[in-house]
């Protein structure tokens, strides 16, 4: 079972997928001022709220906002259902991205920039865990999230090319990981590789960041070509 300890994300849960929580625990002194609204929301469908002494969120959720959820695993969506969402797929994919916290950085500007999912390789990658779902502030929530054994295959796939040199079409932005970038496979099977030029003295960015300037990119484009 996993479980939620923030209350923007939870709020999201509850909203988007009240049927993956399982109950709300509630610290019964005075909290986050935005506890009632967790209360309201989870009423309204029907999940059950229970109260509880603060020090015992304290034990079990350090960090908790004094709210608890416990929430059914996230279920992975298909790739058809995430190619099926728009004529011009806009999707991510990530290549062995195994640090949580920039997964969820990733989720977050996914969701923002309006693709239409994620796509994960099952092997060498971070999951949908709980650390990912807070930091994603929520989005997690909104976002289709598949895995594919295999990458190369992945890219290959679909009646129509997945990459475009033109960002207004069909595109798959292709994202490696924090140490070693893209895998050489994985690299020659995309149509083009392209590089964010720095201008100051560290040497990179790290995925996260990188993943940003690129998906706000897309945004650009596609608001201009509208």
């Amino acid at each position: 079972m996993d479980k939620i300890i923030r209350i923007n994300p939870l709020l999201e849960a509850l909203k988007s997928a009240p049927e993956r929580v399982n109950k709300v625990f509630v610290q019964e002194e005075k909290g986050h001022a935005r506890i009632g609204e967790v209360i309201r929301v989870a009423k309204s469908h029907n999940v059950p709220v229970v109260f509880v002494p603060a020090r015992r969120l304290d034990q079990v959720a350090p960090g908790h906002q004094g709210v608890m959820a416990e929430i059914s695993p996230r279920c992975y969506a298909s790739l058809e259902e995430i190619l099926a969402r728009s004529p011009k797929p806009f999707v991510v994919i990530l290549d062995e991205v195994e640090d949580p916290q920039n997964l969820g950085a990733i989720i977050r500007s996914a969701e923002g920039a309006g693709a239409d999912g994620l796509i994960l390789p099952e092997r060498r990658s971070a999951g949908l865990t709980e650390t990912v779902d807070t930091v994603s502030a929520g989005a997690l929530a909104h976002l289709l999230v598949t895995r594919v054994p295999n990458l190369v295959r992945a890219e290959a796939s679909g009646d129509a090319p997945w990459y475009s040199f033109d960002y207004t079409g069909p595109i798959g932005i292709v994202l490696g990981s924090e140490g070693k970038g893209l895998r050489p496979l994985v690299r020659k099977t995309c149509d083009k590789v392209l590089a964010i030029p720095l201008a100051g003295k560290v040497g990179s960015l790290n995925v996260a960041a990188a993943a940003a300037v690129f998906l706000f990119e897309v945004v650009r484009q596609r608001r201009r070509a509208a």
